[in-house]
Parts: C-alpha cells; structure tokens; sequence
C-alpha cells in the first residue's frame, strides 16, 4: 500500500460531517482534505497573531495616528468665521450666512457695494446676540492683524444701525472700506483653507488672491525653521564627536569595567530633564561656576565673562550633553560586535593605524552612526524645554513657536500647520537618508 493510499483511508463519514476528500487526497485523520487543513491551522495562527498585537495597535491609532490626522485636518479647516461653537452645549450655529453668500455671488476682486455692506451688519448683529463677534474678529486677524477690534466695536451697535450701511460701518472706523479687509475676509469665509500653511511659509495673497511673499517684519517662520535644522545637525555632530570614543571605549574595555561605566552613560536619564536643564542654567550663567572657573584660571576678566546663556550657545552646549546617550547607545551596540581581530589582521598585513581604523573599523561602524545620528537628529529638531529655559531669543527653536501659538495666541490651526510641516520635513529627511544610505544598513545592535 502506497503512502498515498494509506492517508486516502478515510474513517465513515456522518451525514452532517464535513464533506469527505476525493478519492486519492491527502486528508487528516478526521477526514479533512489537509490543503484544507493546513488552511485552517494558519488562519488561526494569524488571528492569534492579531489578537496578541491589537492591544498595541489600538494604542497607537488612538494616541499616535489620530491625533496626527486631527492635526493635519486642523492646519487646513477652520470654522470660526462660519460656524460659531457654544463652549457650554457644544451647539453649532451658522453665522455670517448672508456675507458668505455675497462672497459666493461675487467673484475675486469685487468692490463691495451696499448690498455686501447691508449683509455684514446683519450678520454682526446676528452674531452679538452669540457672543461670536470676537471669535470672528480674531480668525480673521490671523490673516489681517489689528482687524479685530473692528469686529468687537461694530458688533456692539449692530442693532442700531440704519440704512445706508456702507456709510454707517465707516463713520464708525474708516477700517471698513480697506480692500485687504474685505480680502481677508473672503478668505476666511471658507473653512478649508491654505492660507495657514502659506503663513507657516511667509507667504500670504494679495487682493487678487495671488500668493506673495509676506511683509519683511512677518517672515520669522522660515528662518526659524533653518536655525531648527541647522542647530539639530550641529548638536548631532558635536554628539557624534563626543560619543564616537565613549562607545568604542566601553565596547573595548573588560565587561566588568565597560558596565560600570555605562551607569555613568544612563545616569541622566535617572534624572529629570527640568532637573538637567536648570543644573545648566546654574554652570552657564555670568556668574555661575563655569564663569568662575575661567575667570579664577585669570582665561578671562571679570568684566569679560562668557555670554552662555539665553542665546545659541547654551541650546547647544545644554542639548548636546542631554541628547549624548542617544548617540552613544547605538554606537556601542554596533561596536560591541565588531571582532578586535580585523584590526589586528589589517595592522599585521603592513597597514598604519590610521588606514586600519579608516578602511577596517570605521566603515562597519556605519549602521551605529547612522542610526544615532538619525535618533538624535529627530530628538534635537521637536526640543522645547531645554531651548524654551536656556535659548532666549536666539536659541528658539520652531518647536517653541508652535507652543506659543497653541498657549498664547491660541491660533491652533498655525500651530497645527508648523507642525505639519515639521513632520514633512523630517520625513523627507528620513526618505532621504534611505535613498543614500539605506535603512537596511541602520542598526540598533
């Protein structure tokens, strides 16, 4: 009897049984074709799977994935010049239907006219009585600064006012007939807009509609973002060239010996980030130990003491001792592997330290710089609190600019358009360095 013939023998089957096998199939020993079988056994094992990994899964969608798409959504809707929200009941209410559809009736560039003027006093009285005057005002200050106080005054006496509208709105502020007004206006009129990102851009439109560079004392975004990038990779640098010998110094050293120093590598992140950042405050200040020093060792005068704090050089000097570990974990984790003989063997064949280390332990140190580099990179870029204690004004990262208008000016959608593009940056950063380098090629270990 052949093997085939000896797995065909199927057991008597019920009427209400699964169908038995061809003649001459494979089956198991309750009768199953095992194709089926097999079927059967990997769709548990994958549900298995998916029960064991949901749990993690759930938390990432609801803490990571939809909070950025919120957030996204967030950089282009907002609604406050449509719809007014009640804090209390969370009601929706239209307001400024009447303005909007003169918007809607008249194209780009329309000079308003009584009818246009009839309709935003309706519309503010009608917003008065909701209490959205300010909340109107204020989006469209986002694209117009100093508008709001006009929505605020005209609102109050709304009510009153009587035909000619037109003449009535600029008795009371002549700011009613400004083009750039009823320009900014139109914008704001529909909820879905791009205009958060041109101004994350320092670009905003004309009367036209057109988009324009934005008057010089407005474009701070741009070169906020290049100190960001520009500050990130030099404390990634000044990490590498700090953290390069530390990590090939603990993965050379005895187990024993490399161990104990490595409490030494995590010991700050025993400690309270606040905790770190004010300890530097103390050693960078005019008068603080680091200045004393210098000034003891007669390096400097008195009335010459080193400027560290509140400016660039404190973010770099306070972030590149808090981000060091980040670069020199990776860097050790790679190293650890790297057998002592191919250095040996290089320097036995004729070759100088230099080339040894150059040509033989250099490149397959590659992963670990590359996976720190990257890790400490994308950790410097989306800092706040160490450049927000130590920075000032000019060691302000973008980071702190979008906390600013998240607390202060509360323009959440700019803010949600900063970080947006932050995010897009970094990406493209992330695509950049698998396109050159290769993400295969980074290792944590």
């Amino acid at each position: 009897m052949t093997a085939a013939e000896t797995f065909s023998a199927d057991p008597p089957q019920d009427p209400g049984g699964p169908v038995p096998a061809p003649a001459g199939a494979l089956t198991t020993a309750d009768g199953l074709p095992l194709r089926a079988a097999l079927a059967r056994a990997q769709r548990r094992a994958r549900l298995k799977a998916l029960a064991l990994v949901a749990p993690l899964l759930l938390f990432i969608v609801v803490t990571f994935i939809i909070p950025i798409g919120q957030m996204l959504h967030r950089s282009v809707y907002n609604e406050s010049f449509s719809i007014h929200t009640d804090l209390g009941t969370g009601e929706k209410t239209p307001i400024m239907v009447n303005l909007r559809a003169w918007f809607e009736a008249n194209p780009q560039g329309t000079e308003p006219d009584e009818a246009a003027y009839a309709a935003l006093v309706a519309d503010l009285a009608h917003a008065q009585g909701l209490r959205a005057n300010g909340t109107i005002g204020t989006r469209v200050n986002y694209d117009l600064p100093g508008s709001r106080s006009l929505f605020t005054g005209a609102g109050r006496s709304a009510g009153r006012m009587e035909a000619p509208f037109r003449e009535a709105l600029l008795d009371q502020d002549a700011g009613w007939g400004n083009p750039a007004l009823w320009a900014a206006m139109r914008q704001a009129s529909s909820a879905y807009t791009a205009n958060f990102f041109l101004a994350a851009l320092d670009r905003t439109r004309d009367l036209d509609g057109a988009i324009v560079s934005a008057p010089s004392d407005r474009q701070v975004y741009v070169n906020l973002y290049l100190r960001t990038f520009g500050l990130s990779a030099l404390i990634t640098f000044f990490c590498l060239l700090l953290g390069f010998p530390v990590a090939h110094l603990l993965a050379t050293l005895p187990l024993k010996s490399s161990n104990l120093l490595m409490i030494l590598v995590l010991l700050p992140f025993w400690t309270s980030l606040l905790v770190r950042t004010t300890s530097w405050m103390v050693l960078l200040q005019g008068q603080g130990v680091v200045n004393n020093i210098l000034v003891s060792l007669g390096i400097v005068s008195d009335a010459g003491r080193l400027q560290m704090m509140y400016n660039q050089a404190g973010t770099i000097i306070a972030m590149t001792h808090i981000l060091l570990p980040f670069m020199i974990l990776p860097l050790y984790s790679v190293m650890r592997t790297i057998k002592p003989a191919y250095v040996r063997a290089a320097r036995s064949l004729g070759a100088t330290s230099w080339t040894a280390f150059r040509r033989v332990y250099l490149p397959q140190t590659l992963p670990g710089i590359g996976a720190g580099a990257l890790l400490t990179f994308i950790l410097a870029v989306g800092y706040y609190i160490t450049p927000a204690l130590v920075g000032g004004a000019s060691g302000q990262l973008i980071s702190n600019l979008i906390a600013f208008h998240m607390q202060n000016s509360l323009n959440w959608s700019l803010a949600a358009a900063l970080a947006a593009i932050l995010l897009i940056s970094v990406l493209l950063l992330y695509w950049v360095y698998d396109r050159l380098v290769g993400i295969d090629n980074m290792k944590l270990g």
